[in-house]
């Protein structure tokens, strides 16, 4: 069964917009829309997304440098 939401207060965002926000190409939007990890609407043969979804995932994904007491990406050396 599928679970009613309330859509009246959504944005909705193609996916070439989620992939100009992203910035990755819009096969990776598609992927992720695919695997589930990204939540969809379809509209014929289209998708939309919610905006608040895109800021989510952004907001789970973000990588806290575990070593602050060098710079990051360098490659320590002894």
């Amino acid at each position: 069964m599928v679970q009613e939401q309330n859509f009246s207060n959504v944005n909705f965002l193609t996916v070439q917009e989620v992939a100009e926000l992203m910035r990755v190409s819009k096969m990776t939007v598609y992927r992720m829309v695919h695997a589930g990890e990204l939540p969809a609407v379809r509209f014929g043969r289209s998708y939309r997304v919610p905006q608040n979804a895109v800021e989510t995932i952004l907001k789970s994904s973000v990588v806290e440098d575990k070593d602050q007491g060098g710079a990051s990406g360098s490659a320590h050396t002894g």
